[in-house]
């Protein structure tokens, strides 16, 4: 069964913004802490953003200042906005839910002139 699915992701120039969306499905999850990683090219994976299940965020130094994280419980669903988007920021995104290990299959952000 698909138990995260994301959506938001695509081709920005540096600079703009994209949305990321992962709608989860059940209802444990908005009672949880849930994450977002990506996987840079030639890169490990990486945390990029922790959202508790009272709306606590952290985020890595990376993108601090230019990304946050959120969520809508009532919708089942986690956001992370991208602002003043760089190349650097390319990669595929993924959805965590820590508790139980689940991972979205991950979505695509490339950002290019």
């Amino acid at each position: 069964q698909v138990r995260l699915v994301e959506s938001g992701g695509g081709l920005v120039q540096p600079g703009g913004s994209l949305r990321l969306s992962c709608v989860a499905v059940g209802d444990i999850y908005k009672h949880n802490t849930m994450a977002w990683y990506r996987r840079a090219p030639g890169q490990q994976r990486e945390l990029v953003a922790t959202i508790t299940n009272v709306g606590a965020t952290n985020y890595a130094d990376s993108v601090k200042g230019r990304f946050a994280i959120s969520r809508d419980n009532a919708k089942n669903t986690v956001y992370l906005q991208m602002n003043s988007l760089k190349f650097e920021d390319t990669a595929t995104y993924f959805c965590h839910f820590p508790l139980l290990g689940y991972w979205g299959q991950g979505t695509q952000v490339t950002v290019s002139s």
